[in-house]
């Protein structure tokens, strides 16, 4: 999940892989020895900090984002396992595309050409294509032109390389899961680890793909009731950047819902394509909060939201968005923390070195103060000792 792209495009700096203070794992992927993990799985459900949380969740819930992004190439079950193995709380298994045959897979877009070996496979060359993808130009490989047969040749690649050149050790080592997949192996690792695994998928462009013909929400929809997963309580959270899709999954499902929020400034593509001339601005409002609460339970903004970066980097003051969401009745999850120096705030950055991993405890620190519910971080075990430290003083 995220509209981050351009951010790692303009910061498309090396990073090196290394594991801050990694935790001691226990049998089951249990995390021992953290000081505030205790406290934090007895925050689960009532706010441990202050904030708000799902039923059976710790908070500030450490949610991994594409699973353990930071060690595996994103969206494999690498990357999944690994970010269970890590500690993580929820694993966001699932930014959902679908292929020409009706399936629905996890890729971070359609366009697979930076995060598979497509271009090495002279028997898909031909499926190069240039789309317009949310009124952006788009060149490269769709998985709406592939087959799941054909998608199921191709194997993963690491998506940022400059950044993760170490993660590049696994490329062609997994393949590309289906959401079938995913809750499937969502069951598998409850039983294998004694606890109730926790997903969290986003429907990606779901204008783009209903306009195609082939809508998101109720192929997920159907999946969710085929494997007994579509209820309130269900281990299942859904979330979208376009609030129309939150609502149309509002109408098929109970299960948590989540509106993603991109920078102030930007508008929502559902918004674009229906002439709704409000942008992110107007939906972090009061009133906006409130119309969102109506029919979601949570937003995931950009962590610039919460708190504005100034024009040199670091941060500024909080705004009043975690006061003024919880006052609505919402949580929320921002995104996305990052270890690598080029990803945080610039006095959290250490040294020159635009490869090295900086003061991200401290960084975490700064946000976990601010009152949110939980975030998403490609650093599963880095978020994990953060809250201990956080949740301890």
């Amino acid at each position: 999940m995220d509209s981050d792209q351009a951010n790692e495009q303009t910061q498309g700096i090396t990073g090196r892989r290394a594991v801050l203070g990694a935790a001691v794992l226990g049998a089951g992927g249990a995390v021992l020895g953290l000081p505030g993990a205790a406290r934090a799985a007895g925050a689960a459900g009532r706010g441990g900090h202050g904030g708000r949380g799902l039923k059976g969740l710790p908070v500030p819930t450490i949610i991994g984002h594409r699973g353990a992004s930071g060690y595996r190439p994103e969206h494999t079950f690498g990357s999944y396992d690994l970010a269970l193995d890590l500690g993580a709380d929820v694993v966001e298994a699932g930014d959902l595309v679908p292929t020409r045959d009706g399936h629905l897979v996890c890729r971070h877009e359609p366009e697979i050409g930076g995060t598979t070996d497509v271009a090495s496979h002279p028997e898909f060359a031909d499926r190069r294509t240039t789309k317009v993808l949310d009124g952006v130009s788009t060149t490269g490989w769709f998985t709406e032109d592939f087959t799941l047969a054909e998608l199921k040749t191709l194997r993963a690649v690491e998506r940022i390389p400059a950044n993760r050149p170490h993660n590049t050790l696994y490329n062609g080592r997994f393949g590309i899961p289906t959401f079938e997949e995913v809750l499937k192996w969502q069951d598998e690792q409850t039983r294998k680890r004694g606890r109730q695994v926790w997903i969290y998928p986003e429907t990606k462009h779901p204008t783009y793909f209903r306009r195609l013909g082939l809508g998101l929400e109720e192929r997920v929809a159907k999946l969710l009731r085929k494997y007994g997963k579509d209820g309130r309580n269900a281990p299942v959270i859904l979330q979208s950047f376009e609030p129309s899709s939150i609502q149309r999954l509002n109408r098929l499902v109970d299960n948590p819902l989540v509106v993603l929020l991109s920078t102030a400034s930007s508008r929502p593509y559902d918004f674009v394509e229906a002439g709704d001339p409000r942008t992110v601005a107007d939906l972090i409002t009061p009133q906006g909060l409130r119309e969102i609460a109506g029919y979601a339970r949570g937003i995931g903004p950009t962590l610039d939201l919460v708190i504005p970066r100034r024009a040199d980097g670091t941060l500024g003051e909080p705004t009043t968005l975690v006061a003024d969401a919880h006052k609505a009745g919402l949580l929320l999850h921002p995104y996305t923390m990052r270890n690598e120096n080029p990803f945080l705030p610039a006095e959290y950055r250490k040294g020159t070195a635009a490869d090295a991993y900086g003061d991200v405890f401290g960084a975490y620190r700064t946000y976990f103060a601010t009152g949110i519910d939980g975030v998403f971080t490609d650093n599963a075990d880095t978020g994990l000792l953060a809250r201990a430290d956080f949740l301890d003083g």
